[in-house]
């Protein structure tokens, strides 16, 4: 093709097209993603917080199929706001206070596009080491299969039909996903001769953000010779600030520990940090070495080869966002966030008190607050599940903010965790006064019937 047929070709070309990498083309859309993000969190309060929509709204509204040639990035954010947008649950909002937050900073945007403190047995430098999985799902399964291979190297694999792993019942159901992977089927906890494998504990349950005795369990799995893991998914980040070190007591004697970054460390999703005491066993349960992947440096082990430390073969330089955060906002900033989140949660609690229609089912740990509406009839438990599932989806059907709920000790309780980085006190007390109208107009009901 001459000069003059490859300018031609320049001219034809649609205004505006998208190269596939074009440094002036990503200065200028980046540009405009940024500004649409910033607009965003500038919004944010304007949305709803729950979507308001049903299921399948989107039918309607989108194409069935792609476009034949390339639209504008303006239309495409266009249609983000106007079609996507009325679908989402918007869990950065100031307002959100169900399950549990799912953070996101400046630090981590800008790690994204880029993209301590435990017992020396967990660190590289001896014989154990930590990785950066997806999510907390996925450090529970790969632990749960290195300690399945481990004991199984001693009693036969043939005895993996008498292995049974250990847990609260308020333990992750992601525990219960991993066995099912593993091959440990829930018919393995009723039967005889069984053979203990795996013990998880929790600091920060996802029900009620209860805290497990490490060291009794420790002391338990050490008898036993049980691989011990603990789940700090949520908690793990309020464990920076020296008065909730007592609450990873024991951890020395685990196996393995896990934390989510992006939940309540400023860390974008996905970032879940995983310690293990022993790497050799994992390692040895999902390691693989095809010729085509072999290389001198792995061969000669000078470099740590993260594809046998995970389930996936590829990675994502999820190590960034964290680095960037730790190194913009530092630990006393991120101490003060986490204490921040943590005192809004004792002012709602205050607020419960105050009101003698609620109670208190338990004891506030962190940033979640368990409460439930009172039966007007002493003692009517079913009574008040009643009434606190109407008063749940009176308030999200409001729009003005979220929260979930959980069942503990056969009672319906409503769940109030504070967490999103733009949360402040006029957010926690506007939703307080949204539950008590709710409550309000619920006990008026009530007045009528009976």
């Amino acid at each position: 093709m001459d000069a003059d047929q490859l300018k031609e070709c320049a001219t034809n070309k649609m205004e505006g097209e998208l190269e596939p990498m074009d440094s002036e083309q990503l200065r200028e859309y980046g540009h405009k993603m940024v500004d649409f993000i910033a607009d965003y969190y500038k919004k944010i309060e304007s949305f709803p917080v729950l979507s308001q929509v049903q299921p399948g709204y989107r039918r309607e509204l989108l194409p069935d199929v792609a476009p034949s040639h390339p639209e504008s990035l303006q239309s495409v954010l266009d249609d983000v706001k106007d079609k996507i947008f009325p679908g989402v649950t918007h869990w950065q909002s100031p307002s959100y206070f169900a399950y549990f937050p799912s953070n996101s900073s400046v630090a981590g945007f800008l790690g994204e596009m880029l993209s301590a403190g435990l017992p020396n047995q967990f660190l590289s430098t001896g014989g154990g080491g930590g990785v950066i999985q997806g999510t907390a799902s996925e450090a529970v399964l790969v632990v749960l299969i290195a300690a399945r291979d481990k004991v199984l190297k001693s009693f036969g694999k043939d005895a993996i039909g008498r292995l049974v792993a250990y847990s609260s019942d308020k333990t992750h159901s992601s525990l219960f996903k991993a066995c099912k992977i593993a091959g440990i089927y829930e018919e393995n906890y009723i039967a005889s001769g069984l053979i203990p494998f795996f013990l998880c504990g929790t600091v920060g349950t996802t029900s009620s953000a209860s805290i497990d005795p490490l060291s009794q369990l420790a002391m338990v799995a050490k008898v036993n010779q049980i691989w011990l893991h603990v789940d700090a998914a949520y908690a793990g980040s309020a464990c920076i600030c020296p008065e909730f070190f007592h609450c990873l007591h024991g951890i020395e004697e685990a196996d393995s520990f896990n934390m989510n970054a992006h939940k309540w460390f400023l860390t974008n999703f996905d970032c879940s940090a995983l310690w293990v005491k022993d790497k050799g066993a994992l390692i040895q349960s999902l390691s693989t070495n095809p010729e085509y992947l072999k290389n001198k440096a792995s061969q000669e082990n000078t470099v740590v080869d993260y594809k046998d430390w995970q389930i996936p073969l590829g990675r994502r330089f999820r190590s960034l966002k964290l680095f960037m955060v730790l190194r913009l906002y530092g630990l006393e900033n991120l101490r003060k966030y986490i204490r921040n989140h943590i005192e809004l949660a004792n002012i709602f609690e205050n607020l419960v008190k105050q009101d003698p229609r609620f109670e208190l089912v338990v004891p506030r740990n962190f940033s979640l607050v368990c409460f439930r509406l009172r039966s007007p009839v002493d003692g009517n438990d079913q009574l008040a599940n009643k009434l606190n599932r109407s008063l749940l989806d009176a308030v999200n059907s409001t729009g003005t903010l979220f929260i979930s709920h959980t069942v503990l000790s056969n009672k319906f309780v409503l769940r109030f965790a504070v967490g999103a980085p733009l949360t402040e006190e006029r957010h926690v007390v506007s939703a307080w006064e949204t539950i008590q109208g709710k409550a309000s107009e619920l006990s008026k009901l009530i007045e009528l019937v009976v």
